[in-house]
């Protein structure tokens, strides 16, 4: 008998192994009881819709009618979507480096009932690969364990239990630690966090441009890095920049849609992980020169985007060809080829957090380059996100797909993510209904209160979000958010709550830059004077507002914000509580550049206008 309920899923990973053999569950406190009604460890298996590893063993274990049967008469088995659940894969990440570095998905983790881990580990083989067991050899030995050595396997998980919620309470206890805005904060210093660049100029791989060996990430928050440090005038940071962005543009990991693929497996950027990754494209918008950007918003509005304007996670590596399965194929084929065949599915998962990232990638790049185009998608993807995943101007649901409504919670990456692109799209605009939705949105972050799984809760293993390589986190896109609107408001509790909540993160990325890059940036930022900088203009069409208008959008700098508004609605942003915007609304055509809220005259054409920026 097939027990499995994963048919009605929301995950689309978790919909993909309804028909497995194995009796999945979804994560949630009723898995759990089972087990301990039994007696049996619990099987938790993580992964994601469009992960080529994941597919491969499905195929080559979950789908085995006696790995199936073996796992329903010995094991709970649960199936965990991480992008629907990244608060249970940021634990069972912190739990399995206790047993591997080579961490990855498919990861598989063995929890005691008390959902404790005591063993993990990544993909496993159908049968033994040199010192690789397979997966039945793992199987195996955990039943061992569990039966013969239980006083062990209960040590073990009570240790790493206890190692995770250490580490939890000491992350908790320094975000909550009064750090003072003045010099003598514990952020790195200014001249700390410009040394970094020396040290990635020593770590670029001069021969293939980027950074370190295979596999090569395209690292979007450590480029963003590297951008804002150019812009505060380290010369060597804008080549270093180039250089990677141009080794990722001409090589195979940017396909030939523009579209740019998760990683690469070997250092020269060549033979891409195919799976096309909506984070990493949002995130190389914030940085790429307008050419690539165009592409890459390209593959976002032909590809990834939903009827309503949102962005679906993912495109998947695999597409099914003469009948089956198989990786990469379909990309390699010329654009004008490609249509004969079936695409590689899409992971229709719409995740707020990362369509917030999406959003301020579109933002960044559409006003660099002046591509109104983009300002539309970012704002279509805004109002789909608001209308589906938010309740009174709060996020309620991190994940929506066709399967409906996640009953997961959001998390900070969603709170976070999702404020910081709404209020790039309000200053972009000028559309203040957006600023006074991510305003809520922080306050909510800054205030604490998400939802911890109960099931986490109980095991006391939960970790609050973790640092990650691949995209902005939530907590530095929240602090950012804070400083933003510090600066709109003249409330400086947003900018000493983001300095609290970025400056470990800042220092560990001062140490480790190639890991914990996303928070120099801002750390650097919130040690300068600030910079505001508001162009007034109801007709931006004229000639000379047209000159204003770039030059406003190429005065980005680290302390810097840029705000394009009517006269309208700088009475409205006013009248909302954003005191910057106070006595805006009585001139059109003007900018106004202000230093730490003190401003210069206004500045009435372009020559003036670059004086002051200058």
């Amino acid at each position: 008998m097939n027990d499995n309920r994963l048919g009605t899923a929301v995950s689309p990973y978790l919909r993909q192994h309804a028909a497995n053999p194995v009796d999945w569950r979804e994560w949630g406190a009723a898995a759990f009881a089972e087990a301990r009604e039994r007696d049996v460890p619990v099987l938790v298996s993580i992964g994601y819709a469009t992960c080529h590893w994941c597919h491969v063993m499905a195929r080559e274990s979950f789908s085995d009618p006696e790995v199936g049967e073996l796992l329903r008469q010995d094991f709970v088995a649960v199936k965990v979507d991480r992008e629907e659940r990244p608060d249970v894969d940021a634990s069972a990440m912190a739990a399995a480096s206790a047993f591997t570095e080579q961490l990855g998905w498919p990861l598989t983790v063995f929890m005691t009932p008390d959902a404790q881990v005591f063993y993990a580990g990544t993909y496993y083989p159908p049968q033994p690969v040199g010192q690789h067991p397979s997966f039945r050899q793992v199987t195996s030995a955990v039943l061992d364990a569990w039966r013969n050595r239980r006083d062990e396997v209960d040590a073990n998980a009570t240790a790493i239990a206890r190692a995770i919620r250490q580490g939890a309470e000491a992350d908790a206890a320094t975000a909550q630690a009064g750090l003072p805005h003045q010099a003598g904060s514990s952020l790195p210093s200014v001249d700390a966090i410009r040394g970094v660049v020396s040290d990635l100029e020593r770590a670029e791989d001069t021969e293939y441009g980027g950074f370190g060996g295979a596999p090569k990430f395209p690292n979007a928050p450590l480029l963003e890095f590297l951008g804002d440090a150019a812009a505060d005038g380290v010369d060597a940071a804008g080549g270093l920049l180039d250089r990677a962005l141009g080794a990722i543009a001409g090589s195979e990991l940017t396909d030939a849609d523009g579209g740019v693929f998760r990683y690469a497996t070997r250092r020269d950027w060549s033979v891409p992980h195919y799976e096309r990754m909506l984070y990493d494209n949002a995130g190389l918008l914030a940085v790429a020169d307008p050419v690539r950007a165009r592409g890459i918003a390209d593959f976002l509005r032909d590809t990834l985007r939903r009827a309503d304007g949102s962005f679906v996670a993912a495109q998947d590596s695999e597409s099914t060809i003469d009948g089956r399965r198989v990786e990469g194929e379909w990309y390699r084929l010329p654009l004008d080829e490609r249509t004969r065949l079936e695409a590689p599915p899409l992971d229709d998962q719409v995740l707020t957090g990362w369509n917030g990232l999406a959003i301020r990638g579109l933002v960044l790049a559409g006003a660099r380059a002046g591509d109104d185009e983009m300002i539309g998608l970012a704002r279509a993807a805004a109002d789909a996100v608001i209308a589906a995943h938010l309740r009174d101007g709060h996020v309620a649901v991190r994940s929506s797909s066709g399967g409906g409504t996640s009953t997961a919670a959001p998390t900070l990456e969603d709170l976070g993510l999702f404020a910081e692109g709404l209020l790039e799209l309000a200053l972009g605009t000028g559309e203040l209904r957006y600023a006074v939705i991510a305003r809520t949105l922080v306050d909510d972050g800054l205030s604490g209160a998400l939802e911890v799984d109960p099931v986490l809760a109980a095991a006391g293993t939960a970790t609050g979000e973790q640092p990650q390589t691949a995209l902005r986190s939530g907590t530095v896109a929240l602090a950012s958010a804070a400083a933003l609107l510090a600066a709109l408001t003249g409330d400086d509790d947003g900018r000493s709550a983001a300095e609290r909540l970025v400056a470990e993160r800042a220092r560990t990325g001062v140490d480790r830059p190639l890991g914990h890059a996303d928070a120099l940036g801002l750390a650097l930022a919130l040690q300068r004077p600030s910079r505001e900088v508001v162009l007034v203009a109801d007709d931006r069409v004229v000639p000379d507002v047209a000159a204003m208008l770039h030059a406003v959008r190429s005065a980005r700098r680290p302390g810097t914000i840029t705000a394009v508004l009517t006269r309208a609605q700088a009475a409205a942003w006013a009248d909302a509580g954003f005191s910057l915007f106070e006595g805006r609304d009585t001139q059109d055509g003007v900018t106004y550049v202000c230093h730490d809220r003190v401003c210069a005259l206004p500045a009435r054409d372009a020559d003036e206008l670059a004086a002051q920026l200058g």
